[in-house]
């Protein structure tokens, strides 16, 4: 458990670093022109909504280990401590970000809302019936957008939406990861099938990109995937043993460059939209480099 917690902190604080960089040099000035944050995605960067959403029912992210490292009680955070937006947030010289949910119809969301959920996918539950496959009730990219769409409306009605958003950060993803977990663990997938979602979660990105740049949105900071290779349930129930599936950090190869032709769609697709919105500060962030970087250099990182 000590090498987990330590291990998600180092993850942490990298990805951070990486992202707080671009963050100031896409404003060119202090992180103080933020005043709030609004961000989509999945557990990753969950505060709450998914726990709040089952309501009185038991659920393990109600107990310890969760929470336990710096609020000392769960939160809802799938994570022992904070999530990576708290991390930006305290960066950022913000509170920390809460979770909509709570909020939805009433909450004034000065300083920004989440509205990312644990199991999110970037794809509504209909496209994977195409595939014969059936997910949980995920709150998926599109129901977020509403979510989000209701809270703009009610808290800067008319006019003032645009200029809500002009000075707000918006924080898209990571998401999109679960997509290819559902598809992943699921009984009948192949490489080839996987390779044709790819194209379609990058497009709903971005689709829902440039939706939040004609409502006024003028910092959209998007993630790419993670290393999934050096994920260890993948390790786990993808194991072999030949020695050419794995690099040398250990990681498995295929999932490792599938993770990487992901986010070489997803970047490629950020360049086409910021070309098509010059005065917009669309930011791809690189989460699978950030990552590498504690497989790299483990000692660098406290591992």
């Amino acid at each position: 458990m000590a090498q987990e917690r330590q291990g998600h902190r180092s993850i942490s604080w990298c990805i951070l670093v990486v992202v707080v960089v671009l963050l100031l040099s896409a404003r060119g000035s202090s992180a103080s022109c933020y005043k709030r944050i609004f961000a989509f995605g999945d557990s990753i960067i969950d505060t709450g909504n998914f726990v709040y959403s089952t309501g009185s029912a038991p659920n393990a992210l109600k107990e310890f280990p969760y929470g336990m490292t710096f609020f000392h009680h769960p939160t809802g955070r799938v994570c022992d401590g904070r999530v990576l937006l708290d991390f930006y947030a305290q960066a950022l010289g913000l509170p920390l970000v809460q979770p909509s949910l709570p909020e939805q119809r009433s909450g004034q969301c000065t300083f920004g809302a989440n509205f990312a959920v644990f199991a999110a996918t970037a794809l509504p539950p209909q496209y994977f019936k195409r595939w014969n496959m059936d997910i949980p009730g995920s709150a998926n990219l599109g129901m977020q957008m509403g979510w989000f769409k209701e809270v703009v409306k009610r808290i800067a009605p008319g006019p003032g939406a645009r200029r809500l958003l002009g000075e707000s950060l918006i924080i898209l993803g990571e998401i999109g990861g679960n997509d290819y977990n559902f598809l992943f663990f699921g009984r009948n997938h192949t490489r080839e099938t996987a390779y044709q979602f790819i194209p379609d979660v990058v497009n709903r990105i971005i689709s829902v990109a440039q939706e939040l740049v004609d409502l006024g949105a003028r910092t959209i900071m998007i993630p790419g995937n993670f290393p999934i290779g050096c994920v260890p349930k993948y390790l786990n129930d993808y194991h072999t043993g030949n020695p050419a599936d794995y690099d040398k950090f250990g990681c498995l190869r295929w999932y490792n460059d599938f993770s990487m032709r992901h986010n070489m769609a997803l970047s490629n697709a950020v360049n086409r939209l910021m070309a098509q919105h010059p005065r917009v500060k669309l930011i791809y962030a690189d989460y699978f480099g950030a990552v590498m970087e504690i497989f790299k250099n483990p000692h660098r990182f406290g591992q």
